[in-house]
């Protein structure tokens, strides 16, 4: 029997949309959405235990792409070698996920592609202040930290002139969204890392998305029709 047992993309889709209609939205310093219970605990302790070890990364230089070949996205491959990964991105590309987080961000996310991504910072991660690509139609942190410092490890938020203003909870099983704009600045500031910082980081990309391998079906647009 595995362990743990991690249920079907449709229970998957359920639990997840449920938390998505119930995101909680503030406006300060700019829009975004907060989430609680995001995944069946079941689904979130399958992603904590995958035999997928933090990569070793020297001076990040405050950016993910410092050395992309050792990121971990939801590939095809990935998804084959690990069923948990599969049923996931499976459950995020369904039509009624799509129109979930079209009704929620208010934005058109048909043709875009679902770009997932398992992120493990370790210490001496740190990422400058930052705002998103427009290429990305929304993006999503899920926060699966665990651990005493835990509770330290949210993002940080800045306002219009990078002047920090605040920290994201980093609560286990939260999520926080937002649609990338000019004043979307966000980070996270160096401070110590006791252990793993793990997060999931959700996105629909537009079709002209340069970084094809990132993909989880580089080969089907996002659809909201049923």
């Amino acid at each position: 029997m595995s362990f743990p047992h991690v249920p079907d993309a449709a229970a998957v889709a359920s639990h997840f949309g449920r938390a998505l209609h119930a995101a909680r939205r503030d406006e300060t310093p700019y829009r975004h959405w907060l989430l609680d219970d995001v995944l069946p605990e079941s689904l979130a302790t399958a992603v904590l235990i995958l035999p997928i070890a933090p990569p070793v990364i020297g001076d990040s230089l405050g950016v993910r792409d410092i050395d992309n070949s050792k990121r971990a996205f939801f590939t095809p491959a990935l998804r084959a070698s690990f069923p948990t990964c599969g049923v996931f991105a499976d459950a995020l590309q369904r039509p009624e996920i799509a129109r979930q987080f079209e009704e929620t961000c208010e934005i058109d996310v048909s043709g875009s592609y679902l770009r997932m991504e398992y992120i493990q910072d370790t210490d001496g991660a740190w990422l400058e202040p930052h705002h998103d690509i427009p290429e990305k139609l929304f993006s999503m942190v899920i926060y699966l930290c665990t651990g005493p410092e835990a509770k330290n490890w949210g993002t940080d938020i800045y306002d219009a002139e990078r002047r920090w203003v605040g920290r994201s909870s980093a609560e286990f099983n939260s999520a926080v969204i937002f649609v990338p704009g000019a004043d979307t600045w966000h980070g996270f500031d160096p401070r110590p890392i006791i252990g793993v910082r793990r997060l999931l980081e959700i996105n629909y990309v537009r079709p002209n998305w340069r970084d094809r391998n990132q993909l989880s079906f580089p080969d089907q647009p996002i659809s909201v029709a049923t």
